[in-house]
């Protein structure tokens, strides 16, 4: 069995970084709940709300974020007995590439490069998808699983994994 997994809000904490650097910029709270069903720009005052986008493309961002708290070790338990992959829609933000694949090397230096895939679309032939958005579960064949982000709470039409421990009791 193939499985992709998802870089940013499932292995990786971008949230936790917006956070901090609006914090740093604008002095928006450190404990800053995000409403059920929106993303993090929404929560912030209006005036500043577009910064995420500057945030998100400078060269480094992707570089330093948290791991998701069980991710290492649960990826290593489902690598011993699935081929598994990280998808990234890194594409999507030029400067991210090599802050990934830096992250990847530093958090997870036991997923070779042959099994991390940086993309557009995330068109890929696996049995499970592990993701946060669902439009990377539109045309997938296989099994969704998605994990829980404030921004998807509200969406009750896929099979969901709130954390790691989740995901392998559905896996393994």
């Amino acid at each position: 069995m193939r499985i992709a997994i998802d870089m940013d809000e499932v292995l990786a904490d971008p949230i936790h970084k917006f956070i901090q650097l609006y914090n740093r910029d604008h002095q928006v709270p450190l404990d800053l709940v995000i409403k059920p069903g929106t993303e993090i720009f929404q929560n912030v005052p209006e005036e500043i709300n577009r910064k995420w986008f500057e945030y998100i493309n400078t060269k480094g961002f992707f570089r330093d974020l948290p791991v998701i708290d069980g991710a290492v070790d649960a990826v290593k338990a489902l690598q011993e007995k699935y081929e598994v992959y990280v998808v990234s829609a890194a594409m999507e933000f030029r400067n991210s590439l090599e802050d990934k694949l830096d992250w990847l090397a530093e958090y997870f230096p036991f997923i070779g490069w042959k099994n991390i895939i940086f993309c557009g679309e995330k068109i890929v032939n696996v049995d499970v998808m592990i993701d946060d958005r669902i439009k990377n579960f539109v045309n997938f064949n296989g099994r969704p699983l998605l994990f829980t982000s404030p921004h998807n709470v509200l969406i009750t039409e896929y099979e969901r994994v709130d954390n790691w421990q989740q995901v392998l009791d559905k896996l393994m």
